[in-house]
């Protein structure tokens, strides 16, 4: 189970979860009391089927610090500014294919070119 990789880029940490009969884990925001994310474990990749979500989205900080890590992984990436709003959004795929968002306040940073 990736969970190492929600640690990483997303700072969510396993936490509480019910005794189910099947392998997965519920994660956290560090600090938090609620489950913000359930990942389901024991599926082979050839298995799991795309639903009817397009991806998952997250507020984040420290985005230069978030781009160096996925170009130190050679994970591929797309960085754009949301047209209007300024938000930097930072587009990844999770280690099963899943795409991951992260957005960031406009204030901060972009990497350098």
């Amino acid at each position: 189970m990736p969970l190492a990789f929600y640690a990483e880029h997303l700072g969510l940490e396993p936490g509480a979860r019910p005794p189910f009969a099947f392998p997965g884990a519920w994660l956290y925001a560090r600090g938090g009391s609620e489950a913000i994310l359930h990942v389901i474990a024991g599926r082979q990749r050839a298995e799991l089927v795309k639903g009817a979500i397009d991806h998952m989205a997250f507020s984040a900080t420290g985005l230069v610090e978030a781009v160096d890590r996925l170009k130190l992984q050679g994970r591929s990436y797309e960085l754009r500014k949301l047209p209007g709003y300024g938000t930097w959004q930072l587009f990844f795929l999770d280690p099963n294919g899943a795409k991951v968002e992260l957005d960031f306040d406009p204030a901060e940073p972009g990497p350098a070119a």
